[in-house]
């Protein structure tokens, strides 16, 4: 049964009205980013974060026919706290070198939010907004009014997504609920209709619309209560994507609905789960009613999918990583005026592994390589040994490590690969490791910069051998973030934490590991990706011109082509 088949364009004239008027919030730049400082202890150097204030959810994640990579996301820029949404966003050529841009998408009034929602190009003009363009791009995303209405609307942008004009006719979807949000949208090329995903947050629905035109929308399914549940669904996310070892090297594709829950994770807080199924238009069908959790760690929300990569391609995604918990009250607000960031970017692709369940998403850092600056350590055969490297002198203090044991079999699946990364001056650390074929674990508990009831600090999963022979674990840390990855992405794990003296020594150790198997592990130092952007006083300008065309980042310029 449809949640609604209500769509009432315009139906309040208040709200269709008053998108035309002209609200900016005092104090925060109109024609230019918002300038930041990015080195503070705790920001990350590898990872997005905004330049001042607080950030959440990603919104409106796309690839634009040049190959740029546009981020969008929910930012307050006049505190550093949730509240008074308005549309941040950036740009990147390999998603890991950003360039913040001015604010694309504001509120209309002090009263009113601009929340969560997608962005899709439109290169056949299918909503009319670019007659004479192939490059257009529509927004969708709530307005919320305070304490009020949650509507759907459209805003269009004829310059690549710098800067957005609001459609005339705005709320193009009002069902009259203020429990209404967070539209995510994908072209679906046999039925040629673009299709809609919006939750019902607080009944535990995801309704499906469709639209030829990204305006006029149709109520056609929904797909509620499922997995769990937590107090309300929130930022579905409907992707197709490739799976792997399909028979005959087929390139066979499976639809994945992805659903955020929060409050009621099972460690606390906000989590991500996902359904993997089909849809044929209309319907989203789950292969089966099992609740399969994205990351097992505390810190990984909210997670966005680009439109703009093919569906046979491995799917491209980031996810905020912060827990609505603590998140208003974590350090990084009061000392350095920033809260909130982004995950690494992944790639995502299905995997049969029916020791974990049946349908696995497959979650690993896209090309880290990329930003590799220097080989710390190296050992093709470690054996029951440790390596042991000092990061005191890298710029970034930014690490990719991995450890692989291969040669396994069923009966020599023992031993462990254990990682700590310490600060020798206030001997703080946070440690983890693997038990070759089954758990891996995680403890910030010994980081002692952030106090909290809800900052759980132990963590674990179960994996499973899968018969190949070999076990593996990696992972990024970055100043206050970890992620940890088993099996280049089977299971993955995304945490904060806040030291009060930087870390600085690794040790990776194995232990146990059975005669005839081998030990690999390397360890490398990132790029600080925001290094060059700074100014002579250490300023990260992003874009200080008034078009999205170019973009002038400290004392540099950059051409988007």
């Amino acid at each position: 049964m449809l949640m609604s088949s209500l769509v009432l364009p315009g139906l309040l004239s208040g709200i269709a009205l008053a998108q035309t008027t002209t609200y900016f919030a005092p104090g925060v730049p109109r024609q230019t980013a918002i300038p930041g400082d990015y080195d503070g202890q705790y920001r990350p150097r590898a990872h997005f974060s905004p330049p001042q204030n607080f950030m959440n959810d990603p919104n409106g994640f796309h690839r634009d026919g040049d190959g740029l990579w546009h981020i969008y996301y929910q930012l307050n820029p006049v505190e550093p706290v949730a509240g008074n949404q308005h549309w941040g966003h950036a740009t990147s050529e390999d998603l890991y070198h950003w360039t913040n841009q001015k604010i694309a998408i504001w509120p209309f009034n002090s009263t009113t939010y601009v929340y969560s929602g997608s962005a899709v190009n439109d290169p056949n003009n299918t909503s009319g907004f670019f007659p004479d363009q192939d490059n257009g791009l529509v927004a969708l995303y709530t307005i919320a009014a305070s304490g009020g209405l949650q509507t759907q609307n459209v805003a269009y942008s004829r310059d690549g997504g710098y800067t957005f004009e609001t459609y005339a006719d705005n709320p193009v979807i009002n069902v009259g609920s203020t429990q209404f949000r967070d539209p995510q949208v994908t072209w679906h090329a046999p039925t040629e209709k673009w299709v809609m995903a919006v939750a019902y947050s607080q009944e535990f629905a995801i309704e499906f619309y469709t639209s030829p035109n990204l305006v006029n929308w149709t109520a056609v399914s929904n797909f509620s209560h499922y997995g769990l549940l937590g107090l309300q669904y929130e930022c579905p996310n409907m992707v197709e994507m490739p799976v792997e070892g399909t028979s005959n090297g087929t390139s066979e594709t499976m639809y994945l609905l992805y659903i955020s829950i929060n409050p009621g994770a099972p460690l606390g807080g906000s989590v991500g789960q996902y359904f993997p199924g089909t849809f044929n238009g209309t319907h989203f069908e789950a292969v089966d009613s099992a609740f399969r959790i994205a990351d097992f760690g505390k810190d990984n929300y909210a997670t966005q999918f680009f439109s703009g990569v093919p569906n046979n391609e491995r799917q491209v995604s980031m996810a905020w990583a912060s827990n609505w918990q603590y998140t208003s009250v974590v350090p990084t607000g009061d000392t350095e005026g920033w809260r909130g960031q982004m995950s690494l970017p992944r790639y995502n692709f299905l995997r049969k592994l029916p020791q974990l369940g049946g349908w696995v998403m497959v979650s690993e850092p896209y090309n880290i390589q990329a930003v590799f600056s220097e080989e710390l350590a190296f050992e093709n055969d470690l054996g029951n040994s440790s390596v042991l490297a000092d990061y005191l002198t890298v710029p970034s203090g930014a690490l990719y490590f991995e450890a692989n044991v291969t040669g396994l079999t069923d009966e020599t699946l023992v031993g462990t690969l254990n990682f700590t990364f310490t600060s020798t001056i206030s001997g703080e650390y946070v440690s983890g490791g693997t038990f070759i074929g089954t758990d891996t674990w995680m403890d910030r508990g010994h980081a002692d910069g952030f106090e909290n009831p809800y900052f759980t600090d132990k963590f674990s999963a179960t994996g499973i051998y899968g018969g190949q022979g070999r076990w593996r674990i990696s992972g990024v840390i970055d100043r206050s973030i970890i992620e940890i990855f088993v099996n280049g992405g089977e299971q993955s794990m995304t945490n904060t934490f806040y030291t009060n003296q930087p870390l600085d020594t690794v040790r990776i150790a194995a232990n146990g590991i059975a005669e005839g198997a081998t030990v690999s592990v390397g360890l490398w130092a990132l790029e600080d990706t925001w290094a060059t952007q700074a100014n002579a006083n250490g300023t990260v300008l992003g874009n200080t011109t008034t078009s999205g065309s170019s973009a002038t980042s400290g004392n540099s310029t950059f051409l988007f082509h």
